[in-house]
């Protein structure tokens, strides 16, 4: 078959589910399943029947108590969301199934209920292609697995030939033991120090953060390690507490403060907070010194127009030009417009959270070997990420937040079943042991 628009696919029964969703939130779940296919009773659109219809699909993934057809799509979770993607797809009497990264904004237990209904859909006959960027997933699905590097197959193979370090070896061209840069040999005095941090989520939070090293933040969805990073950048204050800067206190309360005491923040949602994507590489390069003000940035030496250029080379950004609009990019050089964002301001404190979400394998490791680089320019770095692997592999030292406190602190090196004792409260924290690599 040759498609010449997404519409034959569809009628051939191809489906896709993008990362992205293609949603309208102030429409129901029905109107968004049927959407530009409705069905008509004489010149109007038959709710009734789309409502029925959409009951009828929600039933056979086993979502219709959790998800009504009348209700606005606006008003679901995320993984209610992907429940309504898939919904769409399956109205579309569809026999091949894409499904592009589609754990990517869900939390461990959503995913699992998505892995619920992937099964679900297989056992129903459909044919599914499921792209991921995590191993593990991958190996919970997958019958076979074929690797994609720059554009082209690597190879295909069977799933119980496969192993992690297989994979990432044709992904990456290396070893998982050699997939994290080297940690730090020593680091600095003290640039960041929070003491008795309280919001409405942290409670009593004190840390320290020394320039030269990479601070892990790890934790459960919800132990207050998103909120922690916002309240150091301003974006959600501390209501008690003391912030110290290179020992100077200082009160932070907006983003544009803790830029002007050279704070910078890659936040988690790149895209609806990190970038303007409809805007070119050179302007969202260029967002952070728009904060700082003319004078600003005259005492910094930030007036060049080629600072731009100059970071998207050393952040090795890949772009047809500085006139590319950022949306058009993958995910990986989406999250190197932001990096070259906050280093063009200079800043000596840099905040990552999940700072590989949704990026491949590949540009995971130019991002881990990014973050190296800047710590070892005396940068104090503090990561948040969910993925344990990736807080063992990049951490000098690993603070584990349980219900907005701080449930301990580790040492690098430290094992997963270390980092979850102390993120659940159960069981009891054990000697380290070597670095955790596998699935990563």
């Amino acid at each position: 078959m040759r498609f010449r628009h997404t519409q034959q696919a569809q009628q051939r029964g191809i489906a896709i589910i993008y990362q992205e969703f293609n949603l309208l939130p102030d429409r129901t779940v029905s109107q968004n399943v049927f959407l530009g296919r409705e069905p008509h009773r004489g010149p109007l659109a038959d709710r009734r029947g789309m409502d029925q219809a959409t009951a009828e699909i929600l039933r056979d993934l086993d979502a219709d108590a959790a998800i009504r057809p009348g209700v606005l799509v606006g008003d679901l979770s995320v993984a209610q969301q992907q429940t309504v993607e898939i919904a769409k797809a399956l109205s579309l009497n569809a026999r091949v199934l894409v499904m592009d990264e589609p754990t990517a904004a869900l939390s461990t237990t959503e995913a699992e209920r998505l892995f619920d209904q992937v099964r679900r859909l297989q056992e129903r006959g459909l044919a599914i292609l499921y792209i991921s960027h995590r191993l593990k997933e991958i190996f919970e699905l997958s019958g076979r697995i074929t690797v994609l590097k720059d554009g082209s197959k690597v190879d295909t193979i069977s799933a119980e030939d496969a192993t992690p370090g297989s994979l990432v070896r044709m992904m990456v061209g290396r070893d998982l033991d050699h997939y994290y840069p080297p940690r730090a040999e020593d680091v600095g005095e003290v640039r960041l120090r929070v003491r008795g941090g309280v919001t409405d989520v942290l409670k009593d939070v004190s840390i320290e953060l020394k320039a030269g090293e990479v601070l892990g933040i790890a934790g459960l969805q919800g132990s207050g390690r998103t909120e922690l990073a916002r309240a150091i950048f301003g974006a959600e204050p501390f209501d008690e507490g003391k912030v110290e800067l290179g020992g100077r206190e200082v009160r932070i309360r907006s983003p544009r403060q803790a830029i002007q005491n050279r704070i910078g923040f890659v936040t988690e949602d790149r895209k609806a907070e990190g970038l303007i994507p409809v805007r070119s590489v050179r302007e969202n390069g260029r967002l952070g010194l728009r904060a700082l003000g003319s004078r600003a940035r005259r005492e910094r030496g930030l007036t060049g127009q080629e600072l731009v250029e100059e970071l998207t080379r050393a952040v090795e950004l890949r772009a047809r030009s500085l006139e590319q609009e950022v949306r058009f990019l993958s995910g990986g050089n989406q999250q190197k417009v932001v990096l070259t964002k906050w280093l063009a301001v200079k800043p000596e404190i840099l905040l990552f959270d999940e700072p590989t979400r949704g990026i491949d394998v590949g540009a995971k490791a130019g991002i881990h070997e990014l973050i190296r680089k800047l710590a070892r320019q005396g940068m104090a770095v503090l990561m948040i990420s969910s993925e344990l692997p990736e807080v063992i592999g990049m951490s000098d030292r690993i603070i584990v937040l349980r219900n907005g406190e701080i449930a301990g602190e580790l040492p690098a090196g430290s094992s997963e079943s270390d980092i979850m004792f102390l993120a659940t409260g159960e069981g009891d924290v054990g000697e380290p042991v070597g670095q955790e690599t596998e699935g990563s």
